[in-house]
């Protein structure tokens, strides 16, 4: 008798640790900014586009110098977050917009492929993806419910993303219909509606640990947005230059004929990014009405640089800061992006680092904050956790970050080393050389002074990668 109420109070116990072990695990929250510059917002220098709440998430955590997307354009820019494998490696290393599933539609995650909330679902989360997506439509091994995700709702093509204002979105594989924005209705915006789901999701999954990848089509073209005094606040603050659609308007979400019309680009852009700010305004408050705050983490990114469509124009608002380039480029200005991290139970407020790092440390770093003790899974990335910590003497360090991009017409590459950016527009061709230390704008092509290191730098071009028959070099004819 005695034995069986030991065994029971053992089992109560356990039990007992088990619930508190999972309690503590931290929610974590990763926004997605699409096509939003380094120089956007308030905390990295802008003047003009107000972002209250984001920098205030940034005063709140760490604010990242040197961080970087996965690739100069969405969708292999998101494989390489969602994978932790970058594109000298990926499965998924450019947009693939000819596809046989039609314009956007993408090259899907593989059945082998292991996301980040795979493993995160090993270890008790609920995972949902609301937003864009762009790795797998409807039916496809990549679409989000086959890849770790309880839930997703948003866009699957990121095509179709270039709708703010969609007639249908998805929600866990099935297309739902949106009537409100039927026949450019324009009644429901995207963001708006991204933010309304999350809401409902962190209500119903307050009392378990939670992952919420939370990806925005803002400021992403078209330029398209609500009527409002924000919008009207920014008309006249920079010259603009209407944008006219080409063609006739199209009613039926099919991507014929974007983007739309925009007489006012520019104040569309800086509206979108606040609006932007604002919904995440919104999602925090939330996190803090439920109680949630304290440990619930909150990671912000964008997926690459600012972009030059639909009537937007990166000089508008010296979008991409003091850095040279924009979207499609793989000099700074289309790959470093604005990052930073509220965790107020582990992260001391108003902390900024320059441990270089990028989307590709995502899946190891949240592994390790769940828990992890030995990923089971390949990856390019390393955990960036000791430095949240404040822990920078055990911070490991990348040997060199490395990127390769397929959509002009030939295939650029580029390599961070410490210091040191080499950039090659041809896999046959000159490698230019920049000091960021000294030359953050990469004015100043120093190859020839450099012999050593662009050698180093030629061989790490070719070790950087795998062979792929899908991805192959394309030369300079």
């Amino acid at each position: 008798m005695h034995l069986r109420y030991l065994l029971y109070s053992i089992l109560l116990i356990s039990l007992f640790s088990c619930s508190e072990k999972q309690v503590d695990k931290p929610n974590i929250i990763y926004i997605l900014a699409d096509d939003l510059g380094y120089g956007d917002l308030g905390c990295y220098g802008q003047e003009i586009i107000r972002t209250p709440n984001l920098d205030k998430l940034a005063a709140s955590g760490m604010l990242f110098t040197d961080h970087y997307a996965g690739s100069s354009v969405c969708a292999p820019s998101r494989a390489t977050l969602m994978t932790g494998i970058n594109t000298g490696h990926n499965r998924i290393r450019g947009n693939y917009e000819t596809g046989p599933m039609g314009f956007g539609a993408g090259r899907e995650l593989s059945d082998e492929t292991v996301t980040v909330a795979e493993v995160l679902r090993e270890q008790g989360y609920t995972n949902a993806i609301i937003g864009k997506w762009g790795m797998g439509m409807n039916g496809t091994t990549g679409e989000p419910i086959k890849q770790g995700f309880d839930y997703s709702y948003g866009y699957l093509n990121q095509g179709h993303a270039h709708f703010q204002f969609p007639s249908f979105l998805f929600r866990n594989g099935e297309r739902i219909e949106i009537p409100e924005n039927k026949n450019l209705s324009n009644k429901l915006f995207s963001n708006d509606l991204f933010t309304e789901e999350s809401l409902k999701f962190v209500e119903e999954k307050k009392d378990t640990p939670f992952f919420l990848y939370l990806a925005y089509t803002t400021p992403h073209a078209e330029m398209l947005l609500p009527q409002s005094s924000t919008f009207e606040s920014y008309k006249g603050l920079v010259e603009e230059k209407p944008f006219v659609q080409k063609g006739k308007p199209d009613t039926t979400d099919n991507n014929q004929g974007a983007y739309r019309t925009q007489m006012y680009p520019a104040a569309a852009y800086a509206a979108q990014v606040t609006h932007l700010d604002s919904c995440v305004g919104v999602l925090l408050d939330k996190i803090k009405a439920l109680g949630l705050e304290e440990n619930t983490i909150v990671m912000f990114s964008s997926d690459n640089g600012p972009h030059a469509e639909g009537g937007a124009n990166p000089s508008y608002f010296k979008s991409s800061g003091k850095l040279r380039g924009q979207k499609r480029d793989l000099y700074e200005g289309g790959i470093r992006v604005p990052f930073m991290v509220k965790w107020p139970a582990k992260i001391k407020p108003q902390s900024v680092t320059d441990h270089i790092s990028a989307f590709w440390d995502i899946l190891p770093t949240l592994a390790d904050i769940a828990g992890v003790e030995k990923l089971q899974t390949e990856t390019d990335g390393i955990s960036f956790l000791p430095t949240l910590l404040g822990e920078k003497n055990s911070q490991d360090k990348h040997e060199y970050l490395y990127w390769e991009f397929h959509e002009n017409p030939t295939t650029n590459q580029a390599i961070r080393k410490d210091e040191w950016k080499a950039v090659r527009m041809d896999p046959d061709g000159e490698v230019e050389l920049y000091n960021l230390n000294e030359d953050i704008a990469e004015e100043n092509n120093i190859a020839g002074e450099h012999p050593e290191v662009v050698s180093k730098m030629k061989s790490l071009f070719e070790e950087g990668r795998t062979p792929d028959d899908f991805w192959k070099m394309k030369r300079r004819k």
